[in-house]
This record gives C-alpha cells, structure tokens and sequence, in this order.
C-alpha cells in the first residue's frame, strides 16, 4: 500500500488542527457564528424563549452588501498586449533611415493578431464559466470568513463546439473552468507565509460520491486493491478526496506545480504533471492579518455590536407592548367568571364598592427611559459610520445601483 495518501492525511489534519486553534473560536466554529448573523439568524443559542419578540436589525448585512456592491460596480476586464510591441503598426517607406523591414511589420502584426485573440478569449470564457457571479460568491465568502478563494483548472469534459475532422465525428473536448472554494476546505503548507505562490503545498478537500471517485480512479488505471480500498473509506455513499498541489523543482533551476489526487488510504490519481509554473488559485482577503495567509472578517469584530442593538431594540418594543397592553390582575374571589381582555367585555362583580374596586387591576409597567431609544439609533448610526458605511454612503450607493 502506497504510503502518499496517510502522508497527504496527515497534512490535511494538522492544517486543519491549525485553523481550530485560530482567534478564541476556532476558524470553523467562528465562520459559522460569522454565516448566521449574515443571513440574520442572530437570536440563535441566546435561549430568550417564546415569550416575547426577538427584534433584529441586521446592520452586518447592510454593511456587507454596501461594501460587495461598491466592488463589483466596476466590472474586471483583461486586454493582453505584447511589451515592446506598439499596437498600431504601419509599414515605413522602405528607404526611410531606422524604419521598420517588412519582416519585422509582419512578426509585430502577427503578435498583435494573438494578442486579440487572447482578449477574446478571455471575454468569451469568462462569459461561459459565468465569472460575474464567481466573483459575487468569492466576495460574499470573503466577508463572511475572511477569505475568499477562486480555483481555476482543466476541465476536459467542457465541449468546445469545435472539431477535429471535418466530417464533425472528433469533437474537441475540455477547457478553463473555475470554482469558488470555502476557506474550510483550503489547507496551506506554511499558513504563516503570506504569499500564496511561495506555499510549498496546498492541499484542497472535498466531499464526494464514492461511486465517482472510484470511476476516476478506474479512469487513471486504479487496481482491485486500490479500488475497494476507496469503497471501504467511504461512510453514506461519500468520501473526502484531498488534491494536493505542489511545487517539483527541476535540475537546471525553476519548477512546476504537480499534483496527485487521494483519500485517506488510496490513490486516486497519481502525481502529474500540470504544465503551469504557478498555482492556479487566487485568494481574496478582506482584511489581512500580518504573518498569515487567511485572512480577517470584519463581522467577528460587528457581532458584539449587533447583540447590543438586537437587545436594546428588542427592550424598547416590549416596553411598548407592555405600556399598551399592560399586565391584568384579577381577584378570582370576586370575579369567578374568565376574563379575555378584550375591548368593551363586561365583567360581573358582586359585592361592595370596595370589593369592586380591587376586583380588576392593571399593573403599570415600569417607565421606559426615552433616551433608549436614541441611544439605540445613536449605536446603529456609530457602527454604520466607523465600518465605512453611512446613512449617506447607504443612500448614495441605492441612487448608484
């Protein structure tokens, strides 16, 4: 048995081991906590009960959205071009001194041509992996953990469209494709290096079918051992498969990326070569932190904030519910009957002045500071302004939108 896949294991779980121990929570259990008052699940665990409405006012999500949309405003476009390579070329008078030969006219013509052609190709693919809404999903996973990570591979199942003979019988198959990763399933070799292209590895996990995985295999030439070796890993018709990238340095100097596919005690592809010199990932960190490749989410540093509003706002609509509804005390010896409370019953009371007097009672509720509720708008307002995002800036990027 191949020793690789217990080694890629052992990796992946002290990378993981690693990201429990960051900040007081724990990467994972934190990202969570981050993804509930995103979505405004933010009573969650507080155990306040039934017996009242549980107020929210979701300023993390105004944030956010304020901020994701000021990003995207500007759309990304790529145009490539040749350095030293002028865009527009004319062919000189061939007599004229220092002008250019026609050979060299027709070299820069033909770099220009690729040059345009890769610029198309860049739009006409960034159309098809749909990279606007990558984009949106790389931002939002950004600033809900910290980090956002876009990977880009081969894909050789996309159909180009395009032939190999003419008879239209070999279709051309594969191309770029993208995917948005969740920072829990990125693992860095050094997670103290900034850089993400001086990692020495990454390792990226995954949770699949296990009838899939054992096709993959079986499609790169996996044995009967190897093969129920995945079947027996796998637990609810699923098993983690870890691709590890890694840097192979060559002889004569530089080095590129290789890669091997595996589960905890089976290959399932062997190391191969990718023919790229650099990792194909990008990451996005919302606010970095000095010394380490993940990145910060501004929400872990709102929440406290978010509480105290949720609270104060909540406090000030029972107050009101309380005054206009306040709590009836009734003397069960005098008034036997049930009460509903509702507008205009009459009750039944027998007895003496006084016993009706004390018969019915509501309980005045305690007076509710009038400046809580300014010192609710006054937080909002505070929290708003220090995260960069204002009523007005609010109102400024509606009109934009």
């Amino acid at each position: 048995m191949n020793s690789k896949p217990f080694e890629i294991f052992g990796e992946y779980l002290k990378a993981a081991d690693f990201k429990a121990s960051l900040g007081n929570r724990g990467m994972y259990e934190q990202n969570r906590i981050n993804e509930r008052f995103y979505v405004g699940d933010q009573w969650y665990g507080a155990k306040c009960g039934n017996d009242r409405p549980l107020v929210r006012h979701n300023v993390i999500k105004r944030i956010g959205d304020y901020k994701m949309s000021q990003i995207l405003s500007n759309p990304i476009s790529v145009s490539f071009s040749a350095e030293g390579i002028p865009t527009v070329l004319s062919e000189p008078d061939a007599g004229s001194k220092g002008g250019y030969s026609k050979k060299a006219v027709a070299e820069e013509m033909e770099i220009n041509g690729v040059m345009r052609a890769l610029s198309s190709y860049y739009g006409v693919t960034a159309e098809r992996v749909k990279l606007g809404q990558l984009e949106e999903r790389l931002l939002r996973n950004a600033y809900i953990t910290g980090t956002g990570v876009l990977y880009t591979y081969w894909d050789s199942e996309v159909k180009t469209g395009i032939f190999a003979d003419e008879e239209k019988k070999l279709p051309i198959k594969g191309d770029i494709a993208c995917e948005v990763l969740n920072i829990e399933n990125v693992f860095f070799g050094d997670p103290y290096e900034e850089e993400l292209q001086k990692q020495p590895y990454i390792i990226i996990s995954s949770r699949r079918e296990t009838a899939e995985v054992i096709r993959e295999a079986r499609r790169f030439g996996a044995d009967l051992v190897t093969l129920r070796a995945i079947e027996d890993g796998s637990a609810d018709g699923k098993i983690t498969v870890l691709t590890k990238l890694y840097k192979e340095y060559k002889a004569g100097g530089g080095y590129t990326i290789k890669s091997v596919k595996v589960t905890e005690n089976a290959v399932v592809r062997g190391d191969f070569d990718t023919g790229l010199s650099l990792y194909p990932l990008a990451i996005f960190s919302w606010e970095k932190q000095g010394g380490i490749i993940y990145g910060e989410s501004e929400i872990t540093y709102l929440i406290p904030n978010q509480i105290a509003i949720n609270r104060m706002i909540t406090a000030n609509v029972w107050s009101a519910m309380t005054t206009g509804m306040p709590m009836l005390v009734v003397n069960g010896d005098i008034v036997p009957e049930g009460i509903t409370n509702e507008p205009g019953q009459i009750i039944k009371v027998f007895g003496s002045s006084e016993e009706v007097a004390g018969a019915v009672k509501y309980v005045a509720p305690p007076d509710f500071s009038k400046n809580f509720d300014s010192s609710a708008q006054a937080l909002i307002n505070n929290t708003l302004t220090q995260s960069g995002a204002n009523e007005v800036a609010l109102g400024l990027s509606l009109i934009h939108i």
